[in-house]
């Protein structure tokens, strides 16, 4: 029997899985994929926000910026990327500064201190690129970018270093309440503990339900998003968004950790939150609005579309409370900030913990560190395609991965079994070619390391029977709107 089940490995039970792994507990972390990361947590902004937009008073407004104090230190104990840029806010005319001026307000009782409204000549200072239009900005300097992925994954890892039990592949399928414990039935076994916590993001309201709890629903939300090579991240300096709407933050305008030029996402309400389409009409309106921030950008540099599915609650905030079954304790409804406050919303279930187990106590040998898989390498790295060194052999062109990466990710804690999860831990795939030239070769090393045939390894993995549907990239390249 486990003292504590964890149902679902995004960032947030993944968070969770790690913090408890401090103390003296016997844990499990259930995912119904075959691999950690691989709904919104892998598709997604990547943006560790500031914590002066959300709402005050809300969960979201408490957690954000508690969250984000937590990053540079995860960064320096588990190396999965993070990078401080700052952020703009940017207006356009008296509306948006009225607005941006109510966020302003809005972080200072959030206990933001490190906002500025800026004009004039101090946005070209920060970004030579932005529209000429632009008027007025927020500028919050503890704006940063991390790779989300690669958190989760980094996150899993060490809490199994930590003792924490993975089972990948099972889909919780019902749930029994007995006085003192529960039954949790998956697609592969019956597996019983003291505590359930409902992390399952998109259907998180579905777990809730297999216990009673019917008092909130998750409504799934698509954001679109435009993924450019690293050749225009000079273009931008922080991560611009513009003013928020009731639809979200809006489309935003950044790079990626590694680099990348990124925009989007929009937010459109869908009926399937398995549906991770992108389609050409929104691509274009994405593309369009993102000029009102960074005009001069090239969309034939446009390396692929992808989208995410955003867990909104009914309730309009996080969810993060023991129900009213007993020891069920609901961490529901996370969307953005999601990322951002995943560390300090993990702080706080190992604090509702604490309050049910008085005798919780800590280990004296938890382990906080992870080496990371990337290695970074500079423009003197000496790798050649076939060379007999792992270490410098390159499988990747676009992105450098070498061999010895490859092998590295596939002999780690967690199952390997498809080129896309060697794809989220090395990026190898991720460059300009998308793994036309690497794709096979990843397929080779791992059926070698793991002793089976090439075509038993997939490209996404057991779970996905097909790819999601992406707006036609050549013709957005080709017409370049």
């Amino acid at each position: 029997m486990y003292d504590v089940i964890i149902i679902g490995a995004g960032v947030v039970g993944a968070s969770i899985g790690r913090e408890l792994s401090k103390y003296n507990l016997k844990i499990c972390i259930l995912e119904k994929e075959d691999d950690v990361s691989n709904k919104a947590s892998k598709a997604n902004s990547g943006i560790v926000h500031g914590g002066y937009a959300a709402k005050y008073g809300t969960l979201k407004g408490q957690l954000c910026g508690k969250g984000n104090k937590m990053y540079r230190k995860l960064e320096e104990e588990l190396n999965f990327g993070y990078r401080k840029t700052g952020a703009l806010v940017i207006g356009f005319d008296d509306s948006d500064d009225k607005k941006i001026k109510e966020l302003y307000e809005n972080g200072l009782k959030l206990g933001c201190d490190d906002l500025e409204i800026i004009r004039g000549a101090r946005l070209k200072e920060i970004e030579p690129n932005l529209n000429d239009e632009v008027k007025v900005a927020l500028y919050a300097k503890s704006v940063g970018v991390t790779s989300p992925y690669e958190f989760t994954i980094a996150l899993v890892e060490n809490a199994i270093t930590n003792g924490v039990e993975l089972k990948l592949e099972n889909e919780v399928t019902s749930i029994e309440k007995l006085e003192d414990k529960f039954i949790v039935h998956t697609n592969k076994e019956d597996i019983i503990a003291r505590y359930v916590i409902n992390a399952a993001g998109l259907h998180s309201d579905i777990i809730a339900n297999m216990v009673g709890i019917n008092d909130f629903k998750i409504v799934p939300k698509r954001g679109q998003y435009i993924l450019m090579g690293k050749e225009q991240g000079h273009l931008v300096n922080t991560v611009i968004f513009q003013v928020p709407t009731d639809k979200g933050k809006g489309i935003l305008v950044t790079t990626t950790y590694y680099g990348n030029f990124m925009i989007g996402p929009n937010a459109e309400e869908v009926n399937n939150a398995d549906d991770v389409s992108t389609t050409t009409k929104t691509i274009k309106e994405v593309i369009k609005t993102a000029r009102l921030s960074i005009p001069d950008f090239k969309v034939r540099g446009a390396l692929t579309t992808f989208s995410g599915i955003r867990a909104t609650s009914s309730t309009g905030d996080f969810i993060i409370e023991e129900s009213k079954v007993k020891n069920f304790i609901n961490v529901a409804g996370i969307d953005s900030p999601g990322l951002t406050s995943s560390p300090a919303i993990a702080e706080m279930v190992v604090n509702i913990i604490k309050q049910l187990e008085t005798n919780l106590s800590l280990k004296n040998n938890f382990n906080p560190y992870r080496k990371g898989i990337v290695i970074k390498k500079d423009k003197n790295f000496d790798g050649k395609v076939d060379d007999k060194d792992p270490a410098k052999n390159i499988i990747c062109r676009c992105e450098k991965v070498t061999e010895s990466e490859i092998v590295d990710a596939i002999h780690r804690n967690i199952p390997i079994n498809s080129t896309d999860a060697i794809k989220r831990r090395t990026r190898a795939g991720m460059g300009t070619c998308q793994g036309n030239f690497c794709q096979i070769r990843v397929k080779a090393i791992i059926a070698r390391e793991l002793n089976v045939s090439v075509d038993k390894v997939t490209v996404r993995g057991k779970s996905v029977s097909k790819p999601p549907v992406k707006a036609e990239i050549n013709l957005i390249r080709k017409s370049d709107y």
